[in-house]
This record gives structure tokens, C-alpha cells and sequence, in this order.
């Protein structure tokens, strides 16, 4: 198994992307595809489980079964690789467990971004509050970058993070969890611009950006993390590829269209002009 571009037959940057499916394409697996595929890598996929959902609610959750999940991760990273590896949904902790013990042994020196997903926009529950603790002792240690969004972190560390004082410390204390580096997401603050925090063994980098005026905002998160994903794969420093996929994101948001009746998904064909 080839786990980074070095090789010659390695011609594109590959990242492989372990979360769910959202049928109306805006999140989950299908916003990892696209965004993958507009900052021009290539995305493979090991699904994690299968939603019913659209711009309005998640009506159902299918989770995929453990083993299954594991024959994906085998069959892409055996075949043809990855130089990055993007987790997302991962519902329960029979999933997490599976994936954990894959990258351990399967891809034990492969870049990680940690998506820890646990709510949908539409506030449906897709992490199981058994599983939560899990994903923190098992998933978190191997994240080379872990992007949680501002009520996910508040989650994992068990407190409010009301100001920008306690984002910035709450990042610095999600690093003590394992992950390289933590780019805490301020997107879901009610107040004042948006606020993201960087913080890893160099220090803490503050992003701070107007707050778009759009509805149009179902799978931010999914984008962003893939964006990243993409730039490491691409081999940028993961400060590089921070900047580059908020960038990527933000022009996203700007020119999204509305479509269904809820928030409706972000622009991810920007990059693309028509053939």
C-alpha cells in the first residue's frame, strides 16, 4: 500500500474521505467530492453511513456496518492510496473504532484531518452521546488537524466557550486532546464577525472575517475540512492549507445560490469554469 505521492504512478494528490452520505448533496461525502475535486486532487470514499436529509431535516440514519466500512478503507488504501485522509461523520463507536484501528494500521503516517461532526444544520444528532468519548480517546491523538466547529468543541471539553478569550484558550486545550494542530471554527457565534482560531505547537494564529449575509450555509464544515484536506494532500504546511480553504470557503459562501427551502449548500463549482 502507497501512502503518500512519492511513487511515479502517484500523478494526482489523493485524499480519502471515511464519513457519510447526504442525499441532498450539500454535506457529507458529496460536498468532500466536489471541493476535493474543485481544488483539483482526487477524492476517493469509504462511507460511513447513509442519510436521508435535505436542506430542511435529517429524516433517517442507515450506519454502514463495521466491517463493510473497513472493506472500503482496505480496498482504497490497498489500490490506490492516500496522501491525506479526511474523516467526518462517523455516527457511533463501533465506526470510530473501525476507522481508528485503520489508520493505526493501515496508514500509520498519513496527514489526518479530523472533521468531529456531530450535529447536522438541521440540528439532528449525528454522533450517538455514547460515542463522544470515544471519538476523543481514539480519534483525536491521530488528527494532524482537528476542526471542530464552536458548540462541537464546546463537546468535547465539557464548558462553554462564551468570548473570544475562552475560543482562543479552548483551542490551546483541544491540543492537549492530541491532535497537531486545531483549527476551532467561530462560524456558529451569534455575535460580531466570524472568529476562527489556529492553534498548534507554533503558537495560536486568530482568522477573523465579516459574516457573510447568506442562508446558504449546509456543509460548511464538511467544505472546509476537505479544502484542507486538499491542500495537504497538495503539500502545503497545514497553516497553507488553513488559509487556502478558508479562502476557498468564503467565496463558496459569496456566491452560493439559494436551492430547496432551508439552508441551501455553498458554491463548491467556483473554481470551475464551463467546459
Amino acid at each position: 500500500m502507497t501512502e503518500t505521492a512519492t511513487d511515479a504512478q502517484a500523478v494526482e494528490p489523493r485524499v480519502l474521505v471515511i464519513a457519510g452520505s447526504d442525499s441532498g448533496g450539500g454535506a457529507g461525502i458529496q460536498a468532500d467530492i466536489k471541493t476535493i475535486t474543485a481544488l483539483d486532487a482526487y477524492a476517493a470514499t469509504a462511507i460511513s453511513a447513509l442519510t436521508a436529509q435535505n436542506t430542511l431535516e435529517v429524516s433517517d440514519i442507515l450506519p454502514v456496518p463495521p466491517d463493510f466500512l473497513q472493506a472500503q478503507i482496505t480496498a482504497v488504501l490497498g489500490d490506490i492510496g492516500a496522501d491525506c485522509i479526511k474523516t467526518g461523520m462517523l455516527h457511533d463507536v463501533p465506526a470510530i473504532e473501525t476507522v481508528a484501528m485503520a489508520l493505526q494500521t493501515q496508514a500509520p503516517r498519513t496527514p489526518v484531518v479530523v472533521d468531529p461532526v456531530m450535529v447536522a444544520q438541521s440540528g439532528a444528532e449525528l454522533l450517538a452521546d455514547s460515542a463522544v468519548e470515544c471519538l476523543r480517546e481514539q480519534l483525536l491523538p491521530r488528527a494532524t488537524l482537528l476542526t471542530p466547529n464552536l458548540p462541537e468543541a464546546e463537546k468535547l471539553l465539557g464548558r462553554t466557550l462564551a468570548d473570544r478569550d475562552a475560543r482562543i484558550a479552548g483551542a490551546r486545550e483541544l491540543l492537549e486532546l492530541g491532535p497537531d494542530a486545531v483549527l476551532l471554527k467561530g462560524g456558529h457565534a451569534t455575535e460580531g464577525d466570524v472568529l476562527d482560531v489556529l492553534a498548534d505547537a507554533e503558537g495560536t494564529e486568530c482568522f477573523e472575517a465579516p459574516r457573510l449575509p447568506t442562508r446558504n450555509t449546509h456543509g460548511t464544515g464538511c467544505t472546509l475540512a476537505s479544502a484542507i484536506a486538499a491542500g495537504i494532500a497538495q503539500g502545503l504546511p497545514v497553516r497553507e492549507a488553513v488559509v487556502r480553504g478558508r479562502a476557498y470557503l468564503h467565496e463558496a459562501l459569496r456566491t452560493a445560490r439559494d436551492l430547496g427551502q432551508g439552508p441551501g449548500p455553498v458554491n463548491h463549482r467556483h473554481t470551475v469554469r464551463p467546459f
